[in-house]
């Protein structure tokens, strides 16, 4: 089995990187891990004081935020699964240890803050959220707390994908590099 975690910011493009690696790995079995599907409940996430306003924020970009527990046993059990490919992402990939040392391909979404809030603004308002709470939220906390635990992930990955451009080459790259990996 070959393991690829992938990280970056919110709305870095993490997910649509994921979706056409998926695609183009069609000819094998792949398996996907999201670390989304682990937040705790909302009522039990910490919640963050921004210093810049003093407001109180659920905070969804920490690691206190993700029952790791329960990622880490479902992680293993995919790794174990008989799949060719596992692919894990989420914000955190990267940050936790204990599995980043069992993916052989790391990779980092890269992409401006100015641009992940212009898409975050775009997907939120589709879930029913305010433009004025998403901006809220994204200057006074989701920012800094990215600056705290997910950009420093950067400097542990193999690849950092501009999030900002075509990913087309890189994509050809991955999956050669997989397959080359599988044959071995």
């Amino acid at each position: 089995m070959f393991v690829i975690g992938i990280a970056g910011g919110s709305a870095s493009g993490k997910s649509t990187f994921t979706e056409r690696l998926i695609k183009e790995l069609g000819d094998l079995k792949v398996e996907t891990i999201h670390m989304d599907s682990f937040f705790k409940k909302r009522e039990e996430r910490p919640y963050v004081k921004s210093h810049l306003n003093g407001k109180y924020y659920v905070d969804d970009n920490c690691p206190d935020t993700i029952y790791f527990d329960e990622y880490r046993k479902r992680f293993n059990e995919l790794r174990e699964s008989g799949a060719d490919v596992l692919i894990t992402e989420g914000l955190l990939t990267l940050w936790d240890e204990e599995t980043r040392d069992k993916i052989d391909m790391k990779i980092f979404v890269d992409c401006r803050s100015d641009e992940r809030l212009i898409r975050r603004i775009n997907r939120n308002v589709k879930y029913g959220q305010k433009y004025e709470d998403i901006t809220d939220v994204f200057i006074n906390m989701v920012r800094f707390r990215h600056d705290q635990y997910v950009e420093p992930t950067k400097w542990t990955a193999d690849l950092i994908v501009n999030g900002s451009q075509n990913t087309d080459m890189v994509l050809e790259m991955v999956v050669e590099k997989v397959k080359r990996s599988l044959k071995a």
